[in-house]
């Protein structure tokens, strides 16, 4: 009970262990995401850098003309010529107005729809969307558009499609020493007129540096607005001003491909996945290995106890073996002192019967005690070249009086073989098997001896009879001890004749004879050099 408990105990550490090691995994895998999107989120950061950059360099007098940016921006979204920005998986651009509207747009304009970009940051499967201030495109708290930037159509769009049109922008009049100024009459075509149909004065000069006057010197003036809206009258005035807050900058927005930041998460993921695979078979295997160790544990246990019991036995077996030794000698002053009766000239024939019965019971015993002897006693092979033709033919001799008695055929076949085995071990292991078969058959039967190789060292001893066979369901039991099918047998006979199969490190079995009979065959013998 206490080693289960222990083993429970054990087998939590290890799923504790591997929990702490899979969440300690996914808590990284998120890391690693987040930080795959602060790279994407860095990339955005300095790609609106570069355009704030752009547009302070492309800028005029606080103006961007849109044929000279397009052109720019769609170079940056281009896959062709710019593999560092491409790199970064820009896919489309669009600048925004101070209604969140694009003012200017390259790449596919489908990803930069005013409903994608709700959010300062929208992330799908395929691309991220980010909303980023414009650099250097701010209005000031007070109104200011002096830091504004403005994107313009070309100069003949504007020449042709409305104010501004090129008569509103009387650069400058005539500086001192210029004989080919621009002045306003000149340029419009004509004098101006205000809304009620007045006609407005000409602007005075400019002062002797050559700079418009200020405001406070011509309704018209002012050192604070860009300089083609000094000359304009209040109805063209707000008309600019309606265009321009249009075409003011405020905004950028991105759409940039996340096929790299799948890439990362994804490997990332498989990483942690085969780590907290391994941690698993790791928890597992020191699982198994505890199990392991604490079933040989258990097993060296009960070794120590069967090798005390088989000590015991052992002392029990000498003990016993002991005891037939010494039973054999009654036994045999027994049968000699009946032997003696059924002798003598006075004894009537009841006496004579009752002294050969008490001679073949004693017979009877003393063949068990020494077949009991004889099993219980330790096996100690002494191998020696053995000829498997003569030791058949000994044993042969030696039942050549049982075999007569029942007119059994004998004959030894097959290859002439020696192998190595102990002499009076083989002749007992022959002795006994033959004694069964003629046990077995019926008179007139027929038992074999047959050797053959079974390979290059190799040999394998059959005997066969024609007897009535052993059935399949009793082919293990007849080599237990004191099991037999005969009347007169001892039931160690077979039970003998495995002990010395083993110590010699072959294998018996019992099989079908056909038609009829049984066969016992040894294999394994080594053939004698």
């Amino acid at each position: 009970m206490e080693l289960n408990q222990r083993r429970d105990y054990v087998f939590g550490l290890l799923a504790g262990a591997w929990l702490l090691v899979a969440a300690w995994q996914v808590e990284e895998h998120m890391r690693v995401v987040e930080a795959a999107k602060s790279d994407l989120r860095n990339q955005s950061q300095k790609i609106a850098s570069t355009l704030g950059a752009v547009t302070r360099a492309l800028r005029f007098r606080g103006a961007l003309f849109q044929d000279r940016l397009e052109p720019v921006l769609n170079e940056l979204v281009s896959n062709h010529t710019n593999a560092i920005l491409n790199a970064n998986g820009l896919l489309a651009l669009a600048l925004l107005n101070t209604d969140g509207d694009p003012v200017v747009t390259a790449g596919n304009a489908s990803l930069i729809a005013k409903e994608n970009f709700a959010d300062r940051e929208r992330w799908t499967d395929d691309y991220v969307t980010f909303v980023l201030p414009m650099a250097g495109a701010s209005v000031s708290p007070e109104g200011n558009t002096n830091n504004a930037t403005f994107v313009l159509p070309s100069f003949r769009s504007m020449a042709s499609n409305g104010p501004p049109r090129g008569r509103d922008f009387p650069w400058h009049a005539p500086r001192p020493g210029e004989t080919n100024g621009t002045n306003f009459a000149a340029f419009s075509g004509g004098p101006r007129t205000n809304a009620a149909g007045q006609v407005e004065p000409p602007p005075p000069p400019p002062d002797e540096n050559g700079r418009p006057p200020n405001e406070e010197e011509h309704p018209h003036g002012g050192n604070r607005r860009p300089p083609w809206m000094r000359w304009m009258n209040e109805k063209e005035v707000a008309e600019f001003k309606a265009l321009m807050a249009k075409r003011e900058l405020h905004g950028l927005v991105l759409a940039m491909s996340t096929d790299n930041y799948r890439d990362i998460c994804t490997h990332d993921w498989w990483l942690r996945g085969i780590i907290g695979f391994f941690a698993a078979v790791s928890a597992l295997g020191v699982g198994l290995a505890w199990r392991n160790i604490g079933k040989t544990a258990d097993l060296q246990i009960r070794l120590v106890r069967a090798s005390e019991q088989n000590s015991h036995l052992k002392e029990l077996n000498l003990a016993a073996a002991g005891l037939a030794h010494e039973t054999r000698n009654p036994l045999n002053i027994i049968r000699g002192l009946a032997q003696m009766i059924s002798r003598a000239a006075d004894a009537s024939a009841d006496i004579r019967e009752r002294s050969k019965t008490i001679v073949d019971e004693t017979d009877k015993v003393t063949a068990q005690l020494t077949e009991f002897i004889n099993y219980s006693r330790p096996r100690e092979v002494r191998r020696t070249k053995i000829s498997l033709t003569n030791a058949g033919n000994e044993i042969i001799r030696t039942l050549g009086h049982d075999l007569e008695e029942k007119k059994i055929t004998m004959e030894i076949s097959g290859d002439p073989l020696a192998i190595e085995a102990d002499e009076q071990l083989l002749r007992q292991v022959l002795f006994n098997l033959l004694i069964n078969a003629i046990q077995a058959v019926e008179a007139g039967g027929k038992i074999q001896i047959h050797a053959q190789r079974a390979g290059a060292a190799e040999a394998v001893l059959e005997i066969r009879d024609d007897g009535p066979g052993v059935p399949v369901e009793r082919r293990q039991e007849i080599f237990k001890p004191y099991f037999t099918t005969h009347q007169k047998g001892t039931g160690l006979g077979l039970a003998v004749v495995q002990q010395i199969v083993l110590a010699h490190g072959w294998e018996i079995a019992c099989l079908d004879h056909q038609p009829r009979g049984a066969v016992f065959r040894l294999s394994h013998l080594k053939i004698a050099a």
